[in-house]
């Protein structure tokens, strides 16, 4: 009876171990760092051939890192558990480190690839070493070795071949930051995947395991950074008690090359230091950020700076004090200069006493200061001039300021495109903005360009995207924003990758490996965001979305207090037509991009249609290429965008029984709410809009 016993303990522990081992696969958890079993033989012989052994001379955190996520990778795709030595070859064998830790790789990397490689890039290299074949993953510091293991992982998980690598990278952009508007009370600010991940109330005692896994997935992708609370600051984020909080969490992503940051608040002087004034300029002041940024770091050596809201929708500023943005941020600057840290200054400002334009006020505001920020001052720029609508034009800060290093911001958390409820893929968004030529030096001065700082020769460069991240079990909120995150860290690393690459590469690692199933995703994928364009804010409309909560049309609304927070100061929308008239007859605002930009989008013959309403208030029955009026052509675009995604529907619905059931359903569900909310979009604006026409 006990042997009996015993053996039906184990089966049921095996059942019980398998089944949770399943459910955890199809719930989301795991994002792209799917490890499954592959079952193509010919690919599994071919892998394990040049995988038996994993060679490692050195133990920094980093590299025990890639060697803890080589050995899960390869044992969960192969099947078969490679030994780790410091030497002696038998076989095929993967050799990680750097020429300061490691003799094996102080002989077999060039000085030519110890230059290429920099401070972060690595090195994959096939080659043969004591006759054995060997591939080769190596860096000048432990981190880019991690990078590096991550893309050899990522080759295996997407089918490549690794038995000729010849593999140079490193990154295009210095700090590649997530920013979290997570609050101390554990709420998310624009969060739409439940509470926020960081549990204040349980550190510094307890650290959640969430917190590695965050950390293993920023790194498979490149992000070096997080802020880890709330533009919108709290002045208590800098005590004591939240600095010995954070420090745990700066404990867990250190390893993984992950640097923290805070969001400050402009008054902390005042509401927690004790003092009486916040003015930059004031030595008290001056002394007291001196002072904590030495406190902070004591804490946290690797701490990497400060980001900055200021003198916008209400978080204090130095304008307070008669000051400038610069004095602001210099003042910043200099306290963590000591410490190699860095001030990301965030030029989203729209004071309506500038102009009356709120898309000109940021430019108006930070161009006059161009050269007066200190060395270690990033000005933090949203993509394009308003506030992550569905589609703008790039921002005219980028191009405009020479002398200082622009750090772009993009939004992962979908607040103005569906938020977790829509399929929408926002590479093709951001690389729209990216590969756009500002013309400030002439032909081919992109905003990739400018950001990375090869435009300029900045010896700082950064960008940063607003976190969808959350206390969901699947992160996101929706299965297909994961895929938004994945993006914006590889175009963070490389911003020249292209929209279609990285989705195939999420594609494989997310979902699966068919043919099928990636060229069906990958449609859905690459139509996504223009059909949310459509049915949103076609031809240049723009914050058109319902007030406060900015899901659902709202074209009507008007608010009481500001303008600009109104829906109808943006479509203007009357009996003799729509839009913002921002040409040469209107704002001036194309008269701040350079030429020919700034006469190609002042004329409505000549502006692109998709910005066409941003810059011009034309007549309904202003003529469109299509041969339609103006009228005739929203209506089209609305009525458009809800059949887009009838057939996302459809090509979803085809995929069933060839993806798991669980997530199968969830996005299934998800598309449905967002062709209701498509619908609705349409059925609104054009009854609204076309009371005007009417008329």
């Amino acid at each position: 009876m006990k042997v009996y016993s015993k053996k039906v303990g184990l089966i049921v522990l095996a059942l019980v171990s398998f089944i949770a081992a399943n459910a955890a696969a199809k719930d989301g958890y795991r994002l792209w760092l799917r490890y499954d079993r592959i079952t193509e033989h010919e690919l599994v012989a071919q892998y394990k051939g040049h995988t038996t052994q994993l060679i490692i001379e050195e133990k920094a955190p980093a590299i025990t890192a890639a060697k803890d996520e080589l050995m899960e990778g390869l044992n969960g795709m192969l099947g078969e558990k490679i030994s780790v030595k410091e030497r002696g070859l038998k076989g095929g064998a993967i050799i990680i480190g750097t020429p300061e830790g490691s003799s094996i790789i102080r002989r077999l990397v060039s000085r030519t690839d110890i230059r290429l490689m920099g401070d972060e890039g690595y090195i994959i290299r096939s080659i043969v070493h004591d006759n054995h074949p060997v591939t080769l993953i190596a860096a000048n510091r432990p981190v880019g070795v991690l990078y590096g293991a991550f893309h050899f992982l990522r080759l295996i998980q997407t089918r490549k071949p690794i038995d000729r690598l010849s593999i140079t990278e490193a990154p295009r952009v210095q700090r590649r930051l997530l920013n979290h508007w997570d609050n101390l009370n554990g709420s998310v600010e624009r969060g739409y995947a439940g509470n926020s991940i960081w549990k204040w109330d349980e550190l510094p005692e307890k650290v959640d395991k969430r917190y590695k896994d965050y950390a293993r997935a920023n790194a498979s992708i490149g992000i070096n950074g997080t802020a880890l609370n709330n533009v919108n600051s709290q002045a208590e984020i800098l005590t004591d008690k939240y600095i010995k909080k954070a420090a745990k969490i700066a404990d867990v992503l250190r390893p993984y090359g992950i640097h923290v940051y805070f969001s400050v608040k402009f008054s902390a002087p005042v509401e927690i230091g004790g003092l009486t004034t916040s003015d930059p300029l004031d030595p008290g002041v001056q002394k007291w950020w001196q002072e904590k940024a030495g406190e902070i770091y004591k804490k946290i050596p690797d701490f990497g700076g400060f980001l900055v809201k200021a003198y916008s929708e209400g978080q204090p500023g130095p304008q307070k004090y008669g000051r400038t943005h610069a004095d602001g941020a210099n003042m910043l600057a200099k306290a963590l200069a000591p410490y190699g840290g860095i001030v990301m200054w965030r030029s989203f400002v729209y004071d309506l006493s500038i102009d009356s334009d709120r898309t000109k006020c940021a430019y108006l505001e930070f161009v006059p200061l161009d050269g007066k920020f200190n060395d270690n001052v990033l000005v933090q720029t949203k993509n394009g001039p308003v506030d992550f609508q569905p589609r703008e034009p790039f921002n005219p800060l980028f191009g405009a300021m020479p002398k200082t290093p622009l750090m772009m911001e993009l939004q992962i958390t979908q607040e103005y495109t569906g938020q977790a409820r829509h399929l929408v893929y926002l590479a093709p968004q951001w690389k729209e903005v990216l590969d756009s030529d500002t013309y400030a030096k002439g032909k081919d001065t992109t905003v990739a360009k400018i950001v990375d700082g090869s435009t300029e020769g900045h010896t700082l460069s950064g960008i940063a995207g607003v976190s969808g991240i959350g206390s969901d079990r699947n992160w996101s909120g929706h299965h297909f924003s994961q895929a938004n995150w994945y993006a914006y860290g590889r175009l963070a690393w490389n911003p020249y990758l292209t929209s279609a690459d990285i989705a195939d590469e999420w594609i494989r690692m997310t979902w699966s490996n068919d043919p099928g199933v990636v060229n069906t995703i990958a449609k859905i994928m690459a139509g996504a965001w223009e059909a949310c364009v459509d049915y949103m804010t076609p031809l240049g409309l723009h914050h058109l979305m319902a007030e406060g909560h900015h899901y659902g049309p709202g074209p009507d609304h008007v608010n009481p207090i500001r303008d600009d927070w109104s829906s109808t100061y943006y479509h203007k929308a009357d009996q003799n037509g729509i839009g913002f008239n921002r040409s040469s007859t209107g704002t001036k605002g194309t008269g701040q991009y350079a030429e020919p930009l700034k006469t190609m989008w002042d004329l409505p013959q000549t502006c692109p249609e998709k910005y066409l309403l941003w810059f011009h208030h034309l007549p309904w029955t202003f003529p469109m290429s299509s041969g339609r009026t103006l009228w005739e052509e929203i209506d089209f675009r609305y009525n458009r965008g809800v059949d887009e995604v009838i057939v996302m529907q459809q090509d979803w619905a085809s995929l069933k029984g060839k993806i798991d059931q669980e997530r199968f359903d969830h996005v299934a569900e998800r598309l449905a709410m967002q062709l209701e909310n498509a619908r609705e979009w349409r059925d609104v604006c054009i009854k609204y809009f076309g009371g005007f026409v009417e008329k």
